[in-house]
């Protein structure tokens, strides 16, 4: 199997977890912009703000999963 063919198949197993993963991050960047041009912030609060989604990300997925395992039971 080709590099190309692994790149292809490795997307299609995992096509909703990505899909997710861009839909957060194109929300977080848009928001954290957003909020930092409304208040007229400075430049290093925008990448501070932008470094603090990789928790936010983490905490949301674990909360997700957390809610589902609760459903579950």
């Amino acid at each position: 199997m080709g590099w190309l063919a692994r790149i292809g198949n490795h997307i299609y197993e995992n096509k909703d977890g990505m899909l997710f993963d861009l839909v957060f991050a194109l929300t977080w960047v848009t928001i954290v912009s957003g909020f930092v041009m409304l208040v007229d912030g400075p430049e290093w609060a925008r990448y501070l703000l932008f470094v603090a989604g990789i928790p936010a990300y983490f905490g949301f997925v674990y909360s997700m999963e957390f809610a589902k395992q609760q459903r579950e039971e």
